[in-house]
């Protein structure tokens, strides 16, 4: 009894250290810095549902992370801006490191799904701070990359192994269903329990709710018709089939809706943004 009080004890005061005030303002910083990424995203997404409306690839601006880098390049202090956007997602990267080191907040955060899901997130942040601090340092090849030319590189290069095809599916169909699970998640408004919906007013709870289910399900489809795209490339054997976020994004131009589905999971993106602001504010972390 003795020794499992101390374990759960000794495991408390590890997951407090690891859930510390500096890992805490990363998490926090991260969530500031992924809404404004989102927000541009949905702007360029704006931009070219109502100036390209077919939804070509004649338009110069992309509609992803690397065309919001680029265009936070040309505004005044935009250097300055992109190596504090890299550091903050460093700091979202460290925080999901930590929640799989010792545990989410929650009564189920010690599982090792969550823990294996947390890892996956420290993965993806890491590199999507790399890719915005490489840029920020002058590698303009590396954050603003066209999204559609490196995935469709990558399911080239995947193509060429063998199994191939079976490896690009099995990818498509994971996406995908990420897509669909992050999709039906935002509309049950399962981010409730992430979130101290206690300390907002009526106002505040609203917003949050609208932001959360419009912005949750626009990135949750926007993800599903990306592993589409990919399942067609392992079908069809043609990695020109794959999509990234901007293409992605552009084929909902091609819908019987026209520009205006563009305009509407445009207008969710940017959603996501602001509910990624209310995150950085009432998040349990």
């Amino acid at each position: 009894m003795n020794i499992s009080a101390t374990a759960r004890k000794g495991h408390g005061k590890a997951r407090r250290a690891g859930n510390g005030s500096a890992v805490e303002a990363g998490g926090r910083a991260g969530f500031v810095a992924r809404g404004v990424i989102y927000i541009l995203v949905g702007v360029l997404a704006l931009r070219i549902a109502f100036t390209d409306g077919n939804g070509g690839s004649g338009s110069k601006k992309q509609a992803d992370r690397g065309g919001a880098l680029s265009e936070i390049a040309q505004k005044p202090f935009g250097s300055v801006l992109l190596w504090v956007l890299g550091i903050a997602l460093v700091g979202m990267a460290l925080w999901r490191l930590s929640e799989a080191a010792f545990g989410a907040s929650g009564p189920d955060g010690d599982k090792a799904t969550k823990r294996l899901a947390s890892a996956g997130r420290a993965v993806f942040y890491g590199f999507v701070s790399y890719s915005v601090l490489t840029f920020a340092a002058g590698s303009k090849s590396s954050g603003s990359g066209s999204s559609d030319s490196q995935s469709q590189d990558v399911t080239a290069k995947v193509l060429d192994l063998p199994g191939g095809r079976w490896l690009v599916g099995v990818a498509g169909v994971a996406i995908a269903g990420i897509g669909l699970y992050i999709a039906a998640r935002a509309a049950m408004r399962k981010f409730h329990k992430r979130l101290r919906m206690g300390e907002m007013s009526p106002a505040q709870r609203r917003g949050v709710d609208i932001t959360g289910v419009f912005g949750g399900v626009s990135r949750g489809i926007v993800f599903a018709v990306a592993g589409g795209f990919a399942v067609a490339a392992a079908v069809k054997a043609r990695s020109g089939e794959a999509k990234g976020m901007d293409d992605t994004l552009r084929s909902f131009s091609s819908t019987p809706a026209g520009p205006w589905l563009l305009a509407l999971i445009a207008v969710g993106l940017a959603a996501f943004g602001l509910f990624s602001w209310a995150n950085a504010r009432w998040r349990k972390i």
